[in-house]
């Protein structure tokens, strides 16, 4: 519990504190016109409430990501406390932050052209497919869900065909419609839905039964499966939450909405912040609620991988020990959240994933979304390739979408490295989780089944390689900049 108390007061202090230090490198200007107004188009660039676009950042970024990340994370062990409180702190509010500023500053255009102004044309050309294949598998993943939960909630009502069916008209549906429509007035009460269940669930923490383990057992790999090392398993597996490079392509969205620059720390970073309450909660929920049970297992991380396992398709499914945990210590308000929180939180992340494709697609293609026939033509070819991806097994298509998430965090933190250093700002602070990041991506991949499947001292050499490799470039091109 003392490590669980800990980790909760750091995330405040680095929100009072560190949030502060960026927002002077970056220096907003509260003078400056932002593109909700200079743009207005009444479809997505629309002036918007602050505590609505907060609500619907925290929602566009968080969904099921950090209570399904965070619930597998800990797995790993107490380190997966650590991760979510540096990551979140050092890494991901200061990716969300400056990606999100530098778009308001630049129109509120989307990710891969910001990469591309910063790293060069053919950078933004790979990024434009990277991005919209992430985001197709965003929607991909968070179509699979919260049907599978339909189907078992709603007995012979529905089958999952059914429910894939309805929840991916009701995407095709929210990212054609303005922002304002459905997303402004739908997603704050969803918002609120998901804070009030991480709320229940703290106060859970501190009255019910089970143990939260200490930082004394934090370096041991306590994963029950234990094939994939801590190193970098666990950083990969909790994405939202710590760091999360999907959360960039989401920002430009509420960028288009903001309507002032000094808006963006309690936008960007702090939406980032509460996504990180929202998983350390999560992270020790799920291990006290599992070292509680009478399940089969030795160990509380075997009592939780058991109990998420579906018997019947033996697939591991995390949406089962949330709605155990739900009903169990919030009763039946527990159980009306516990819907919400793994059927209506995924559904926003997906309707925004393919919405944020849209607005990237359009970009690429120069097409104006005036005209919804324009939408609809660029909307058909990335719900059909969503639809294919859905016929991969829950847990791997969850680990290429954990990878594919953080690779793209590599290239928007160089991307917003490049950018400080061309203005003469303090480029360390996003230097560092760019080559920390990169050899993460990089061991995992080599590491992984799913990837190459090498040995860990050769998959760690190579990222070792990668990692050195980029450092070198970044100081050759500041010193060619600078000449």
């Amino acid at each position: 519990m003392i490590t669980f108390i800990t980790s909760f007061l750091l995330l405040i202090l680095g929100y009072a504190i560190y949030s502060r230090v960026v927002e002077r490198i970056f220096q907003p200007d509260s003078k400056a016109q932002t593109p909700c107004y200079k743009l207005q188009d009444g479809v997505d660039y629309i002036p918007m409430p602050t505590w609505k676009v907060f609500l619907i950042q925290f929602l566009n970024i968080a969904g099921t990501g950090p209570i399904f990340g965070a619930i597998q994370g800990i797995l790993f062990g107490p380190a997966a406390f650590f991760w979510i409180v540096l990551g979140c702190i050092f890494g991901g509010a200061v990716h969300d932050y400056m990606s999100g500023m530098i778009s308001l500053r630049s129109n509120g255009v989307s990710l891969p052209e910001i990469v591309g102004d910063q790293l060069g044309n053919a950078t933004r050309h790979t990024l434009r497919v990277f991005t919209l294949v992430l985001l197709v598998l965003v929607g991909a993943v968070f179509v699979t869900t919260p049907a599978v939960l339909l189907d078992n909630i709603s007995g012979d009502f529905g089958s999952f065909t059914f429910w894939v069916v309805v929840i991916l008209a009701y995407y095709l549906i929210a990212t054609l419609l303005p922002i304002d429509k459905i997303i402004g007035n739908l997603y704050p009460l969803f918002g609120f839905a998901l804070l009030i269940m991480a709320v229940g669930l703290f106060g859970g923490i501190f009255l019910c039964d089970g143990n939260i383990p200490e930082v004394t057992e934090a370096f041991t790999n306590h994963h029950p499966i234990g094939t994939m090392p801590i190193f970098p398993g666990l950083f990969i597996t909790i994405a939202c939450g710590a760091v999360s490079g999907f959360h960039a392509s989401q920002s430009p969205m509420m960028a288009r909405c903001m309507k002032n620059e000094r808006l963006g720390r309690r936008i960007f970073y702090g939406a980032m912040i509460t996504e990180g309450f929202v998983a350390l909660i999560w992270a020790a929920a799920a291990i006290k609620f599992a070292d509680s049970l009478g399940v089969a297992g030795d160990t509380p991380y075997e009592k939780l991988l058991n109990y998420m396992t579906d018997p019947e398709t033996s697939k591991m499914n995390p949406a089962l020990l949330v709605n155990g945990i739900c009903h169990s210590w919030l009763g039946t308000v527990g159980a009306v959240l516990a819907i919400l929180g793994v059927v209506a939180a995924p559904i926003t992340t997906g309707d925004t994933a393919f919405r944020s494709a849209r607005l990237i697609a359009a970009d690429m293609l120069h097409i104006k979304q005036n005209k919804i026939y324009k939408r609809i033509v660029l909307c058909l070819p990335l719900f059909g390739g969503a639809v294919a991806l859905m016929f991969i097994k829950f847990d791997i298509l969850w680990r290429y979408f954990g990878w594919s998430n953080q690779t793209l965090s590599i290239f928007t933190f160089l991307t917003i490295t490049v950018w400080l250093a061309r203005r003469r700002k303090a480029y360390w602070i996003t230097l560092i989780p760019t080559l920390f990041m990169l050899f993460i991506c990089a061991s995992y991949i080599c590491i992984a089944p799913e990837g190459f499947y090498l040995d860990h001292t050769l998959s760690y050499s190579i990222a070792i390689v990668a990692t050195i490799i980029c450092l070198v470039w970044f100081f050759i091109w500041k010193k060619r900049v600078e000449k």
